[in-house]
């Protein structure tokens, strides 16, 4: 696999990661539903505490999926739309390059 292409691997490791977990899910669909949302909000939409709502954020933050901002005391948040495009761009070639690959060898064992 090329350089590059494992690099990307190891990004779409660390998103699907981030992604592996139900809640993390639900707050990705609130997001996707909603341009802006509170904490509080996420809080009372998904029937989750503050704290663990918060962790959560911080792991889809750390891998760029979710945008934070702060106003006074409250904080919200909002889906990184160009993020999650770079990571299906990203999925798609190695999914493609994985395809490729694939079909070479079948088509070396089946001549």
């Amino acid at each position: 696999m090329p350089d590059d292409l494992l690099n990307k691997s190891k990004e779409l490791t660390k998103c699907f990661k981030a992604l592996g977990d139900i809640a993390r899910l639900r707050i990705v669909a609130q997001l996707a539903a909603h341009a802006d949302r509170s904490v509080s909000e996420l809080v009372k939409a998904l029937e989750v505490s503050q704290p663990l709502i918060s962790w959560h954020l911080r792991r889809l933050e750390k891998v760029g999926l979710v945008q934070v901002r702060r106003e006074g005391r409250q904080a919200y948040c909002s889906l990184n739309w160009e993020r999650l495009r770079q990571y299906l761009q990203e999925f798609a070639e190695v999914l493609g390059e994985a395809g490729l690959q694939y079909r070479r060898t079948d088509e070396q064992e089946n001549g």
